[in-house]
Formats: structure tokens, sequence, C-alpha cells
């Protein structure tokens, strides 16, 4: 193995945790791993971490699968292709079952079941980021931290009102040096708010960085502990805070290039249905709250050979038109209304129909006079001429369309439905 000059700076390895099964988010789920998720027209939501992971300068990259993976693999190996000349690559690894016969039992066990990763690249720090959050951020700075800092683990936590404290996992911070993490609770009651800041907690974004000696013993200790649930939050964080050896990044402080004032700073979970919905609506609102356009800090994606989206039809009340929207390539509106929604590659909505505050996924197909409202409608489904979505939703669910509590109306994976 070629020695690396002192001036490149520690070697480090990114491993994302890409097994999610994903119930939340169930139907989208049912054929496919969260992170496989479409997202944004044209993306899945896999490319958001692997674009923050390459961005920051780590091209070394292992995507640990699990659950329904087919999919993922398929797109992580067409899509991330790295110069192997410099030793680069983004590879998908399966659960094995390489030391027992169990498969990943947590995100913990999954590193653990992976440690032979860690001993071919023999790295000094591992930087381990979930697959299902839409966000950007520069992880060298936080390795930059982490290494300054001397903890053996570095948690990125973003601040949360105190009020919504019970729905995280919540770092309290040293009194005396608000780097350190004193305590790590599991969506706490009754939390200490922030030195600087009472009304405001930490919350753990699942991104961690690791000293890589740290880790493997951490992992090896996690595995011989029964009582373990073997999560990364759940038990090596606490394990790290209990020895004293852990550390907090605040997320305010990460600076992405072309980054802007109102995009600044934007994190979403998006485990649930809701949380997956709102984020496509935070897209296409005039000044996005997240900006998909930033070239300096670009999101990554295969581009498939699809022609320019086509707008037909212009007189009358027969006009093909979007707005507020985005388009992807492949899709063809004529002579139909869109308004405030995410139309994905290969869409076609035929004349009259109307979709406002919608996300359709690819090769969706809809007819004449069809209307559909706050909805998700996932790939290759056909919305019959005259139906109706999102409009009376007794009607929806006697039909078998899943109905989220607070309204959102979501069409499975080819899904037939009827009027």
């Amino acid at each position: 193995m070629a020695r690396r000059s002192p001036a490149a700076g520690p070697k480090v390895l990114a491993i994302v945790l890409a097994g999610g099964e994903g119930k939340r988010l169930m139907p989208l789920t049912a054929d496919r791993a969260k992170p496989a998720v479409p997202f944004a027209g044209i993306y899945r939501l896999i490319d958001l971490a692997l674009s923050n992971v390459v961005n920051s300068g780590y091209l070394q990259v292992v995507v640990l699968t699990q659950y329904k993976s087919h999919s993922l693999d398929a797109h992580v190996t067409k899509t991330w292709r790295m110069s192997t000349l410099l030793g680069n690559y983004v590879t998908t690894v399966p659960a094995q079952q390489r030391v027992d016969k169990n498969w990943y039992l947590g995100s913990a066990d999954a590193i653990y079941q992976s440690l032979n990763l860690m001993h071919d690249e023999r790295p000094d720090i591992v930087v381990v980021v979930g697959a299902d959050h839409v966000y950007r951020m520069d992880f060298s700075a936080m390795v930059e931290q982490h290494i300054e800092s001397g903890a053996a683990c570095t948690v990125a936590a973003i601040r949360q009102p105190i009020s919504l404290a019970d729905q995280f996992g919540v770092i309290e911070v040293d009194d005396a040096d608000p780097s350190k993490i004193a305590a790590f609770l599991e969506k706490p009651k009754d939390p200490k708010g922030l030195p600087d800041n009472p009304n405001e907690v930490l919350a753990s974004m699942g991104n961690y960085v690791f000293t890589a000696a740290a880790l493997e013993a951490a992992v090896i200790a996690d595995h011989d502990n029964e009582a373990s649930s073997n999560d990364m939050g759940g038990d090596i964080v606490p394990y790290f805070v209990s020895r004293g050896e852990a550390g907090v990044y605040d997320f305010k402080d990460n600076e992405v290039p072309g980054a802007t004032d109102r995009d600044r700073g934007y994190w979403r979970d998006v485990g649930t249905i809701e949380s997956y919905y709102d984020a496509h609506m935070d897209l296409i609102s005039i000044h996005p709250v997240f900006n998909l356009y930033n070239y300096d800090w670009p999101i990554y994606t295969s581009h498939s050979p699809y022609p320019p989206a086509k707008f037909v039809h212009g007189s009358g009340d027969r006009i093909g038109e979007a707005l507020n929207s985005a388009v992807s390539p492949g899709v063809v509106v004529s002579g139909a209304h869109i308004y405030a929604s995410v139309l994905s590659p290969l869409v076609k909505v035929h004349s009259y129909a109307s979709i406002q505050g919608s996300v359709l996924l690819d090769g969706v197909e809809v007819h004449r006079h069809a209307q559909i409202r706050r909805a998700i409608i996932d790939k290759n489904v056909v919305i019959p001429e005259g139906c109706q979505i999102g409009i009376d939703h007794e009607h929806d669910r006697a039909r078998g369309l899943h109905v989220t509590e607070t309204g959102i109306v979501v069409v499975g994976k080819g899904q037939l439905v009827t009027r």
C-alpha cells in the first residue's frame, strides 16, 4: 500500500447507514428501502447523504444496506462511480452474517459486522451518517473540530425549541465546556435548555465522527453486552458520554458554500409521510427553504436520457401550465393545470386535469378531468379519467388508498385506482 504524505491529513472513511425499513413511510417503503425513496423529482434520499459526504472531500464511502435493498443497490452502483485510479469509491455492502447467523440487529451492530471494511482501509477517522435526512452539511468542519477537541466521538446536533424536545434524542452539554456532552437523553419530557439559550435544546442529527480505534472498541463492547439494543444513538453515544469522551458539533456553526440566509441550517428528518410531503413543499416555495439550485454544493444523481419537459395546448380553458412547481425531464403536461406540485420524470397529465399540492413519482399518468389534491402518487400509477383524489377522504379510504391523520393521501407503487 502506498504511503500517504503527512500533509494529506488524517485518512477518513465514510459509512452511510442505509438499512432502514422506514415503517412510518409506508406505503412508499412497501417495495423499497427508505433511503431509496425518490425525492424532489430526480433524486433518491440517499443522494443527499452521499452528496454531502463527497462534497466534504471524503471519497472512500461504504453504504451499509439490508431491507429490500435491490433498487438502492442498483441506484448506488449505477450512479456513484468514483475514479479508481486514486483509490476512491462508493460501494454498497449488504448484511452478510460475517460474524454470526444474525442480520444487522441495529445501526451499531451493522458497523460491528462490517469491521472488516475498517481493517481493510485502516482509517484514522470514521464519519458515520444516516441516509434519510434532507440537509446540506460540510462534514470536514465537524471532523476538524473533532480532532482539535481530542474527543473519541462527536455528535452533530441541531438546535430545536425546547417544546419539541420529546421528539428527539437530546444532548445536554457540560456547563463548563459546551462542546462536551454531559448527558444524552432519549425524548426527554423536562430537559435543560442550552446555556446560551434556555429555550432551545440540541437534538441529535444522527451524524457522527469517531476516532477509528475508539469506534471499533465501542462496537465490540456493545456486541458483548447482551442488554444492548445495538443502536448508535441509544447505546454507542451514551457509552462515550459515560467515559467523558463525547463532544457535540453545533450545526449552526456549519458553513456550506453557496448557502443563502433562507436555507442555511435547514435539516429535516423525512421519516414520516407528513415530513416527506412537507420537505417537497419546502422545495417549491418562491424562495425555497431548501434550495436545490446551490451549484456550489450540488446534489449528485444519475441523469436518464429523457427529453425536456413539454407543455402543450394554450387556448380557452385547455392550457398546459405549471405554477410554483418543480417539473422533471420527460414530463408532458397537455392542457392541464399544475400548482404547487412536484412532477417526477415521465409523468403525463392529460387535458383538463388539475393537480394541486401534490407529489407525483416516476411514470404516473393522469387522465382527463382528474383532480388531485394534497396527495403523493407512487411510481407507475394510472389515474382514470374524471377520478378525484384528496377531495373526499372517506371515498379515498373506501378505495383502499392510504390517508394520513393530516389528510395526505398516498397511492402505493403501481396501485390500481378506481373512480
